[in-house]
This record gives C-alpha cells, sequence and structure tokens, in this order.
C-alpha cells in the first residue's frame, strides 16, 4: 500500500492572500497598535485608508505615503508587503533623519534581503515579535506566516557605521 503524502502548504481562508502580492491593505490588530502605541504615541498612518486607519492623520493609497513629508512625526507604518516593501523601508529610514521624526514599521522579519542590510541594520532599535502577528481581513485575525519584527527609526538615535541597533522582543497579543 503506497501512501502519499502532501508536502505543499494550502492556506487556509483569508490566509491564501497573505501568502501572496495580491491583497495589500492588512490590518494591524487594535491589542497590538495599542501595545506599540502606548511607548511611541503615534500621529501618522503613512500606509492606511479610511477603514484601517489607526491614527487621525493617515495617508491612503491614492494620497501616496512614499512621496509625502512626514517630517515632525511619529509614524506607525505596516507597509504594503509586495515587491515594494524595500521602497517603504528606505523611506522610513529617509524619513527618520528629520528633526523631531520617529518612525516605527511592522514588518516581515526578512533577514536575508538586500533593505533589511542596507536599512534596518541601521535603525536605532529592532523588536523581534514573539509568535505570529495577527493582521485583520474584513474583521476577522489570522495568523501571518511568516515572522515579524517592530524596528525603530529616530532622529535622534543613529548608530555609527557597524554598531549595531538595540534588540529586544515586544510579546504578541
Amino acid at each position: 500500500m503506497e501512501v502519499q503524502v502532501e508536502t505543499t502548504i494550502k492556506p487556509k481562508n483569508n490566509l491564501k492572500a497573505l501568502f501572496s502580492s495580491k491583497k495589500m491593505d492588512w490590518e494591524t490588530s487594535d491589542a497590538f497598535f495599542a501595545r506599540l502605541s502606548e511607548k511611541w504615541h503615534f500621529t501618522l498612518d503613512p500606509c492606511a485608508n479610511p477603514l484601517n486607519t489607526k491614527c487621525a492623520k493617515y495617508f491612503t493609497e491614492e494620497d501616496d505615503g512614499l512621496t509625502q513629508d512626514w517630517g515632525g512625526h511619529t509614524a506607525f507604518v505596516n507597509p504594503p508587503y509586495g515587491r515594494h516593501i524595500g521602497k517603504w523601508v528606505q523611506k522610513c529610514y529617509e524619513e527618520a533623519q528629520k528633526p523631531n521624526t520617529t518612525v516605527v514599521m511592522l514588518i516581515p522579519s526578512r533577514t536575508d534581503t538586500k533593505y533589511w542590510h542596507r536599512y534596518v541594520m541601521k535603525a536605532s532599535e529592532i523588536y523581534f515579535v514573539k509568535g505570529r502577528v495577527k493582521f485583520v481581513d474584513n474583521g476577522v485575525a489570522s495568523p501571518a506566516p511568516f515572522p515579524s519584527a517592530v524596528v525603530v527609526f529616530r532622529h535622534d538615535a543613529w548608530h555609527k557605521p557597524n554598531q549595531m541597533p538595540t534588540l529586544g522582543v515586544v510579546e504578541n497579543v
């Protein structure tokens, strides 16, 4: 008797889109955002829409947060996780060089990418999320199929070349 074992991962329900670049507006859960906002007190959400924004001031896809000025804000960035995530990481790094500007990103922990080594390693702080972040789609929370990190870029905390950022762990809620 021959037994066949299926080795491919078949995402269930709304998780299927998390494995692709088709859906770009995954909402951060209110509980996870609140935990971060307690520390950083966010004033801008540059990757949002009217239904999933976490801040009073936000930019939609039509506003194109990549072309907007974030200076003077404390921005929470849960960027689109598709092909252009590197542009968002670069934008966060560049915006945080402005006075009185802090940028906190929630991104996949993809330490093997060029953008991670070019920009994330210049962050003032990197927190690896314990467990899997839950993203919300149509009111349903589902765990991401990848590990995540919270990356903090701050104008007042730039590291010297070859100096490691502060590392930590953030508990998932």
